[in-house]
């Protein structure tokens, strides 16, 4: 990606939209010089010129908040960056979620944030974690929790309490998480077999 920048082109200073990679939000355009994306590159923590400031400023020096890099994507021109991060906390000075007042959240990308709980939870094993215990138990048993979870969601799906039918949903989808973990699988790869049959 290096030799396709285009910072002559953009006067040394290339804008640098930053997207939530889970909920796809737009948090904040800052500007970059060369140096700061070779920072940023090389750090995996976003990394801006400040033109205020006159230097290269880490988004989160001093509030903590920093941006974890997932992913860079240059434009067809070269001359504009997207990338993709994940929030270590609020983006905006003001305190706001995100620097156009809007609120970050998004209930499908919190199956992304429990599948990292998940992996988590089976590369640091816990003694008091569930999910750790169910690791340690193998492939079998987790299989078997799927099985169970799902004739559980089918027994309740035949009565009318909506409550327990979305505890059981719950239940199931965990489990089906963690199955996709312990087969070193994930839930995009799924989504990808979903859209390639949507074709």
């Amino acid at each position: 990606m290096n030799n396709l920048l285009n910072f002559e082109k953009a006067s040394g200073l290339m804008p640098a939209i930053i997207q939530d990679a889970a909920t796809n939000k737009v948090l904040m355009l800052g500007y970059m010089n060369q140096e700061a994306f070779e920072k940023t590159q090389k750090e995996q923590i976003v990394t801006f010129y400040s033109r205020s400031k006159q230097r290269l400023w880490t988004k989160g020096e001093t509030s903590g908040n920093f941006l974890k890099v997932k992913e860079i994507l240059l434009d067809c021109d070269g001359d504009t960056l997207l990338i993709k991060v994940k929030p270590t906390g609020v983006v905006c000075h003001t305190g706001s979620d995100t620097c156009f007042n809007e609120v970050n959240q998004g209930k499908i990308a919190f199956l992304q944030h429990l599948q990292e709980v998940i992996r988590e939870r089976k590369l640091q094993p816990s003694e008091n974690s569930y999910t750790s215990k169910l690791f340690g138990k193998g492939i079998n048993k987790i299989a078997q929790k799927v099985g169970e979870e799902a004739v559980e969601l089918v027994i309740e799906a035949k009565d009318e309490n909506m409550n327990l039918f979305n505890n059981e949903a719950a239940d199931l989808l965990f489990h089906f998480l963690v199955l996709l973990e312990a087969k070193g699988s994930s839930l995009d790869e799924v989504i990808d077999v979903l859209q390639e049959r949507h074709k």
